[in-house]
């Protein structure tokens, strides 16, 4: 592996992570797991099938089953991903989520969360922006 290979792997290892927090879903302690699924327009059941628990263990107060508060906050990071390639404009965001998309077998980025498809989304979020973020090479016959 080349020298440049190993640092572009490197920086796709710590790239999951968002700068800011330009939807304001809150981060670490300030975390509001409600907010990401108004956002992202979830009902209970859907919650529930995205953190594997039971749709009457879904809240929102102190008492959040852990498994809802982590998944909901790997949501958040990755849409505030999503929200950084669109430099921040959170209404363009919240249309490339509810729009159908053709890559993705013409769901919609929100429906693949909603119907329990967020690991293979965030993979090709993730990969999406590594090819973004790669630097633009030249075959030997002239084209990339």
């Amino acid at each position: 592996m080349t020298r440049e290979a190993v640092a572009m792997t490197a920086v796709s290892l710590f790239s999951n992570i968002p700068d800011k927090d330009v939807l304001g879903f809150g981060l670490g302690p300030q975390f509001q797991p409600q907010r990401v699924s108004e956002w992202l327009d979830l009902k209970k059941t859907d919650v529930s099938r995205v953190a594997a628990v039971s749709p009457k263990s879904v809240r929102y107060d102190d008492a959040i089953p852990v498994a809802v508060r982590d998944r909901l906050e790997e949501i958040a990071m990755t849409c505030n991903l999503v929200a950084q390639a669109f430099d921040g404009d959170a209404v363009k965001t919240a249309l490339w989520f509810k729009a159908k998309n053709p890559l993705l077998g013409d769901i919609s980025p929100r429906d693949m969360v909603r119907l329990g498809r967020f690991d293979r989304l965030r993979k090709f979020i993730l990969n999406a922006m590594a090819e973004r973020m790669a630097p633009a090479t030249t075959s030997p016959h002239g084209t990339r």
